[in-house]
């Protein structure tokens, strides 16, 4: 005879509803509660804030997913082993989640450079081609990345760990996310949620800095339009950049590469199907298992402490002070120029493409609405893409042995 209240209560036990009491009963349930109530939080600024809603509903998925008690889709244990040798991928294949297996491309480094290529099938370097002088913008955008490095390690954080927070000042997520898996795969999750929220606050962030380091009359300086850029030009430029930057620093290849090889496939004109790809189908793809990896490294128990508000408020200074850096960048390169740069370009320094050079080109409207800085602000723009690939490529060579 069926025994219906043995069955009701071996689903009661092994049920995540149990889980979750028991473990307030051992004092830990209430990391998977306050998880739980972090990735709703996600879901909204995602859906209803439209805050990088391709990235933070993912990354709310794969938060929400690892920290249900019961579905073994995330296993942290595995991912500390694998860290101290004690087992490989293969073991992770068989033994670990769905999440697990999603996860690996993130630590592999797959899905990063997947991005890039994507990115760079979408971006026209045509504005930096046409004023190279954008690429002293690009770097000096940089600086809020080595000023936290250094605030990091005061504050008691690793060499490695201060460079992957230091990263968050780039605005460039790939960027943050190989870089951290590299080095303090640990805080991944903090800074991924660091650097996409500040990415897709940068209208909020920027305009008081922009009108703070910069004087109404600088803001209504009106650029001439740049020369128009051969065809030849962008096809030789991704080249020639690859061989140069990955010669000078063999560890950005993997970032560099892929994002010179997707913007060749753009320009290069016969590979026209292969880019569609690359920027569609291939991005979507990446971006969904990517956001729910990284996600899913949210677990309660290594999220929820200390460290996360450091990351937090040192991301933010970083992402400032890189803002600060193109700004004070702009305005030495407007009084070099006599007054025929605006400097406010010089916040677009930041790798976030395109919302960096939009937000440029708004401040400058409300100083002059005749003045049009979009394109202009694209060159800094892209050059922060690949200033915040050697700033990090510099780091994973000095910290990542």
């Amino acid at each position: 005879m069926i025994n219906v209240g043995e069955i009701l209560l071996n689903l009661w036990e092994s049920s995540g509803f149990n889980a979750i009491f028991s473990g307030f009963m051992a004092d830990n349930g209430w990391q998977s509660l306050v998880m739980i109530c972090i990735a709703c939080v996600m879901f909204y600024l995602g859906i209803v804030k439209k805050f990088e809603p391709l990235l933070m509903i993912g990354l709310a998925a794969g938060c929400l997913l690892t920290n249900l008690p019961g579905g073994n889709l995330y296993h942290p244990e595995l991912w500390t082993a694998f860290m101290n040798g004690e087992l490989g991928y293969g073991t992770i294949l068989h033994d670990g989640g769905l999440l697990d297996i999603f996860y690996i491309g993130v630590k592999a480094g797959v899905y990063p450079c997947l991005i890039f290529m994507g990115v760079g099938a979408m971006t026209d370097f045509g504005p930096l081609l046409s004023n190279p002088k954008s690429l002293l913008l690009g770097a000096a955008a940089q600086m809020g990345v080595f000023f936290a490095f250094f605030c990091a390690t005061l504050l008691g954080f690793t060499a490695a760990e201060a460079a992957s927070i230091g990263i968050i000042g780039g605005a460039d997520g790939p960027t943050a996310i190989l870089t951290t898996s590299l080095l303090a795969p640990q805080l991944l999750g903090p800074i991924a949620i660091a650097a996409y929220t500040y990415m897709a606050l940068i209208p909020l962030i920027q305009p008081p800095f922009m009108k703070l380091l910069t004087t109404p009359e600088q803001r209504k300086i009106k650029m001439v339009q740049t020369r128009t850029v051969s065809k030849t030009e962008k096809i030789i430029f991704p080249i020639v950049v690859t061989i140069f930057v990955v010669l000078l620093l063999p560890d950005t290849a993997a970032l560099i590469g892929c994002l010179m090889f997707g913007n060749l496939l753009k320009e290069c004109g016969v590979t026209d199907r292969l880019s569609d790809t690359v920027q569609n189908a291939l991005m979507n793809i990446v971006t969904i298992l990517l956001s729910t990896a990284v996600g899913s490294t949210m677990v309660g128990a290594s999220f929820l402490n200390l460290q996360t508000i450091y990351i937090i408020v040192l991301g933010v200074l970083a992402f400032i002070l890189s803002t600060c850096g193109g700004l004070i960048g702009g305005v030495v390169m407007c009084k070099l120029s006599g007054g025929k740069i605006n400097p406010l370009i010089g916040s677009a320094g930041v790798s976030a493409v395109p919302m960096a050079a939009r937000v440029s080109n708004t401040e400058g409207q409300k100083a002059n609405p005749s003045n049009f800085l979009l394109m202009h602000a694209m060159g800094p723009n892209v050059a922060g893409v690949i200033g915040s690939a050697i700033a990090a490529g510099f780091l994973i060579s000095v910290f990542g042995g």
